[in-house]
C-alpha cells in the first residue's frame, strides 16, 4: 500500500497543480489557448517518446539471453535506431516544435503595438498590490482590472520598487515588471468571468500574498463600471483625514497621497489586502486594526485608535463605494 501511494502521490499533485483558481490548462482566451495547445502536443510526444524507450528496454531485457546475430547484423540493426530514433527524429520533432512556438505561440501571444488596442489600462506592481490607472479616464482601482468581453485590452506594465512578474494564466502568459521600464501584455477575454493571477517573481516577504482578479464583464457593464469608478467621493471624514491621508487618496477629499492603494470606491472591491482576504466587515475589521497579522511586512502601520474611533473608521471604508 505505502509503495502504490507512492507511486501515486506525484501524479495526484502534478494534476492537482493544474485547478484550482489559477488553471493554465483551462485557457478563456485565444493566446492561453494556443499555449495549452501547445503544452498538450509537448506532453503528448513525450509520453509516447517515454513509452518507447521503455519498450526498447523490456525488450532488450526480454532478449538479454539471446546470442547476438552472425555477420554483426545484430549491432548494424542497433545503430540504425539509436541513428533514427535517438538523433534524426529528435532533432525533426524540436525543429518542428521550435518552428511552431516561434512563428504561432510567440505572435500570437505578444505584445500589442502601441495604440492598437481599444483599451489601454496602466498596471504598477507594489509591494506588495497592485495599482491599476484607466488610461482616458480618472477610474483608479487596486488589486482588481476590470475588462469588457471580447476586446483587445492592452496592459501597460511596470513597478514602483522591486522586480515583479504579473501573470494571469487563463488569459495569457507571464510578463516581468521593471523598474524604468515598461512592457505591455494583451488580454481579450472570450466570455464573462473571473481570472485570478499571481504575481510571478519573488519579490519580498509576502509575494505569495500578491494576487490580482481580472473582471471580465459584457460591454455595457463594463461602462457602466468604468463611468462609476471615474466619480469622486462626496463623502468626508475627519476621522479618515488625520490618520490615512497621509498614505491613501480618497478622491474628492483632501486625501491625495499614493502610498497605499486608492480607496475612493474601496467598499465595491471584492477583495482585502490583493486577494488575501473577501472584503467583508470582520475580514475589514480584522485588516483594519491589525494589519501585520493579517499581511506580515506590509506599509499599513497599526494606529492606536479606541474601539470607537475604529469603528466610525470602519463605517466610513465602508460607506465609499
Amino acid at each position: 500500500m505505502t509503495r502504490v501511494a507512492l507511486l501515486v502521490l506525484p501524479l495526484v499533485l502534478a494534476v492537482a497543480g493544474c485547478g484550482g483558481n489559477q488553471n493554465t490548462l483551462d485557457p478563456a482566451s485565444h493566446a492561453e489557448r494556443s499555449i495549452s495547445n501547445l503544452f498538450w502536443v509537448m506532453f503528448g510526444v513525450a509520453i509516447v517518446g517515454f513509452a518507447f524507450i521503455v519498450f526498447l528496454l523490456f525488450l532488450g531485457w526480454v532478449r538479454r539471453e539471446q546470442p547476438s546475430l552472425p555477420g554483426g547484423r545484430g549491432e548494424a540493426a542497433a545503430t540504425r535506431i539509436v541513428l533514427g530514433f535517438g538523433v534524426a527524429l529528435p532533432i525533426v520533432l524540436l525543429s518542428a516544435l521550435f518552428i511552431w512556438s516561434d512563428f504561432f505561440v510567440v505572435r500570437s501571444t505578444a505584445a500589442p503595438a502601441k495604440g492598437s488596442t481599444a483599451l489601454t489600462i496602466h498596471v504598477t506592481g507594489h509591494q506588495w498590490w497592485w495599482e491599476v490607472r484607466y488610461e482616458n479616464s480618472t477610474a483608479v482601482t487596486a488589486n482588481e482590472i476590470h475588462i469588457p468581453v471580447g476586446t483587445r485590452v492592452g496592459l501597460v506594465l511596470t513597478t514602483a520598487d522591486v522586480i515583479h512578474s504579473f501573470w494571469v494564466p487563463e488569459l495569457n502568459r507571464k510578463v516581468d515588471m521593471i523598474p524604468g521600464r515598461e512592457n505591455r501584455l494583451l488580454l481579450v477575454a472570450d466570455h464573462p468571468g473571473i481570472y485570478r493571477g499571481q504575481c510571478a517573481e519573488f519579490c519580498g516577504l509576502q509575494h505569495a500574498y500578491m494576487a490580482v482578479e481580472v473582471i471580465a464583464q459584457p460591454k455595457a457593464q463594463f461602462e457602466a463600471w468604468l463611468a462609476h469608478n471615474a466619480q469622486p467621493s462626496a463623502r468626508r471624514d475627519a476621522l479618515f483625514a488625520e490618520n490615512c491621508s497621509g498614505c491613501h487618496e480618497v478622491r474628492g477629499t483632501t486625501a491625495h497621497a499614493d502610498v497605499g492603494p486608492d480607496l475612493t470606491h474601496f467598499a465595491s472591491r471584492r477583495t482585502l489586502a490583493a486577494v488575501t482576504l473577501p472584503n467583508t466587515p470582520k475580514n475589514l475589521r480584522d485588516w483594519l486594526r491589525d494589519p501585520q497579522h493579517v499581511k506580515p511586512g506590509n506599509r499599513m502601520p497599526n494606529l492606536e485608535l479606541s474601539d470607537a474611533d475604529w469603528r466610525a473608521l470602519q463605517r466610513y471604508v465602508e460607506s465609499l463605494r
